[in-house]
């Protein structure tokens, strides 16, 4: 068992929020409230060491957590607000279904990333949200669809279900990998894949096997010349970049809220373009269909959709709206956001990347340059998500059960949490698999120089 550490030193004073009397935290505005959170004095947090700020997570010290990439690990006040807002509605049932469209909550989201509530979406994870805005795309026979090997299973399996059942067209790229990987080879490689049939463009933010950080905006801009759709996996955006999702220029971003932002896990985010922004996206809104919807009118349509920078109606509240929803997650989920903003998002990006360089000098003095899969040369590709062959033999980067043993092993005898991945190579016969580490807010150059040396050694035996 855990015990939380005294987080009274770090506590701010401001207006509260919730539903029905259930308060969240200090920073969201209320219902109706004139306050919002510009009058909130800047919390201590903003200042307090990185080994204050790791006191605020459930971490057992035993162990070393360097998969962030796959779930984060929640601060004490989050699970405190999973727990007591729980209780509250356990313990005196009202009304559900308005709650359960997270206004407030979402407006808050929203403007940490720059977006409008109208656009803002809670839903139960990044799968669900990415599986949602797939069939809700209006396609139809031979429409093609660009997207890459190294995505996400839920967005390859989706689409494919797409192929099987309307006849749809994927045109798959396997991306570059290696530390040399530079931004321009992406962008030419999707853009000699587009032809005129294609609608979409999907790809992710940040892949999750060899954490190669896309060229968001270039790709964005190239689907904005082929008048294409553009659907991110955005997974991992929320609480390791500081962003405005609208200067992407997507139409469409899925999050997770339980990875980067240590939120509850069964939380994520769809941001739903809602709005002809010019700057960030001058292109139609496209057809859309909100699919598991009790706001889509039982009879009729819905309105047009804009052409300008004012919603006509609001596409948010049409994916929110799906019967009742664990209230007790979006306000958890808040209040991870509220930590995080308290801390500042563009001081985490700085820790995060910094350690995530460190991290990434050990492990190429320690294993080579030849040996990552991750870029390395381009700053515009890194991520802390860091992936490498530790093995002696190149192909042993081939052996699916090395692998799993040595993940398996750096758990079991060292309590170091990492990750094994695998992923398509241009050229290669053999699909490649490697270890992944994700550096986050709450590690340390000490956890990274102990996981290095027990990796070397693991490796040395095992080969």
């Amino acid at each position: 068992m855990f015990s939380a550490p005294a987080r009274t030193a770090c506590a701010a004073s401001g207006p509260t929020v919730g539903y029905e009397g259930i308060t969240v935290s200090h920073t969201v505005e209320s219902p109706g409230s004139a306050t919002g959170a510009a009058s909130v004095p800047p919390s201590p947090l903003r200042t307090a060491s990185w080994t204050r700020i790791r006191e605020l997570f459930a971490l057992d010290p035993t162990t070393v957590h360097l998969n962030t990439g796959t779930v984060g690990a929640m601060p004490y006040e989050v699970l405190d607000t999973v727990d007591r807002v729980t209780r509250q509605w356990t313990g005196g049932l009202l009304d559900v279904y308005r709650p359960a469209m997270f206004t407030e909550y979402r407006a808050f989201i929203g403007r940490t990333f720059g977006v409008d509530e109208d656009e803002i979406v809670i839903c139960h994870n990044a799968t669900e949200g990415v599986a949602r805005v797939i069939h809700g795309l209006d396609l139809h026979p031979g429409d093609e669809v660009v997207t890459t090997t190294h995505e996400c299973y839920s967005v390859l399996s989706n689409f494919n279900l797409l192929r099987n059942r309307h006849g749809i067209v994927m045109r798959t790229v396997i991306p570059p990998s290696g530390h040399d990987v530079r931004a321009e080879e992406i962008v030419e490689l999707v853009e000699a894949a587009i032809t005129p049939r294609t609608r979409v463009l999907s790809f992710a933010a940040i892949t999750l096997f060899t954490g190669t950080m896309f060229p968001v905006r270039q790709l964005c801009e190239l689907a904005h010349r082929h008048g294409l759709t553009t659907v991110i996996d955005g997974a991992l955006i929320p609480g390791m970049l500081d962003v405005n999702l609208r200067d992407y220029g997507a139409d469409f971003i899925t999050c997770s809220g339980s990875k980067f932002q240590c939120g509850p896990l069964g939380t994520g985010l769809i941001y739903v373009r809602n709005k002809v922004v010019p700057e960030s996206n001058p292109l139609p809104l496209p057809t859309f269909w909100p699919l598991i919807s009790t706001w889509y009118p039982m009879m009729g349509s819905p309105p047009p959709r804009t052409t300008t920078e004012v919603a006509s109606y609001n596409m948010g509240d049409y994916l929110q709206s799906a019967g009742s929803a664990n209230l007790a997650r979006g306000a958890a989920l808040t209040r991870a956001f509220e930590l995080w903003d308290d801390i500042g998002r563009d001081r985490i990006e700085r820790y995060v990347m910094d350690l995530a360089e460190y991290a990434r000098g050990r492990l190429i003095d320690a294993f080579g340059e030849q040996a990552m899969y991750s870029p390395g040369v381009d700053p515009r590709l890194r991520s802390p998500l860091i992936a490498f062959n530790p093995f002696r033999r190149p192909e042993d980067a081939w052996n699916i059960k090395k692998f799993i043993t040595f993940v398996k092993r750096l758990e079991t005898e060292h309590r170091i949490w990492t990750r094994w991945t695998e992923f398509d190579v241009p050229g290669s016969p053999h699909q490649h698999y490697a270890a992944r580490i994700t550096t986050h807010l709450f590690n340390t150059r000490d956890e990274i120089d102990h996981s290095v040396r027990t990796m070397v050694r693991l490796a040395e035996e095992m080969s």
